[in-house]
């Protein structure tokens, strides 16, 4: 019996199956040359089928009213990639690089200055205080009992001599969770790779010394405003 797809996903199934065949095409020829992969159209195939099992393991974390929803519907269809290139005996560290170069690529396509403006509504202080909001319901027994693959986090603010503007610390991570419960633990940290490119293509610098992928007691994401061009 096939699984099914939550109806918030599903609501959002066509965007989703877009990116991922706008990945898929952006990755042609580094699935040619670094890979060392042929028959394209089928790894292609492959892939989007792999995503569909994705999608119906998909958590789901409150939908619309949970800023991690969105980060699951960009960045779980790398699990389907990673899965199908392992399978056909690609290195951790070759998946990676396709990954990130592909996603970067993806980023760019969109206009700068909308890129440059979603990354002042993220450094802004209404967005900052919503993140306040929502790390400490993460944080809450009632949420984590109602959505307990979701991320757990707080928000931290600088201290006397910082050099960011906010930060966030990820103690339970989604991602992590997912990977748990799915045998993905060893193509994990190729998800994390992606984070730096996502917030340098909106202007914004991220910082990060750890994470629960590699073993620390959380992930330390500091965020900083790039110097403009």
């Amino acid at each position: 019996m096939a699984e099914i797809i939550h109806s918030f996903y599903e609501t959002h199934r066509g965007a989703m199956e877009a990116a991922m065949r706008q990945r898929l095409d952006l990755a042609e020829a580094m699935l040619n040359e670094r890979a060392h992969l042929s028959d394209i159209d089928g790894i292609k195939q492959e892939v989007m089928d792999e995503f569909e099992i994705v999608l119906a393991q998909m958590p789901y974390v409150g939908g619309a009213e949970s800023r991690m929803s969105d980060f699951f519907m960009r960045l779980l269809g790398f699990m389907a990639i990673s899965r199908v290139l392992r399978r056909h005996g690609v290195s951790l560290s070759v998946i990676g690089e396709i990954e990130r170069k592909t996603y970067k690529a993806q980023l760019l396509i969109v206009p700068e200055a909308e890129r440059i403006a979603s990354g002042h509504q993220f450094m802004s202080p209404g967005n900052q205080a919503l993140l306040r909001e929502q790390a400490a319901k993460s944080t809450t027994e009632s949420h984590q009992t109602a959505f307990p693959q979701d991320f757990v986090y707080d928000f931290i603010e600088p201290g006397p001599g910082d050099n960011f503007e906010f930060g966030i610390n990820y103690k339970a991570c989604g991602f992590c969770k997912f990977a748990a419960c799915h045998g993905d633990e060893e193509i994990l940290p190729n998800i994390c790779g992606l984070d730096f490119d996502a917030y340098a293509a909106r202007g914004i610098q991220l910082e990060r010394t750890q994470t629960l992928a590699g073993g620390a007691s959380h992930c330390d994401f500091r965020f900083s405003r790039l110097p403009s061009k």
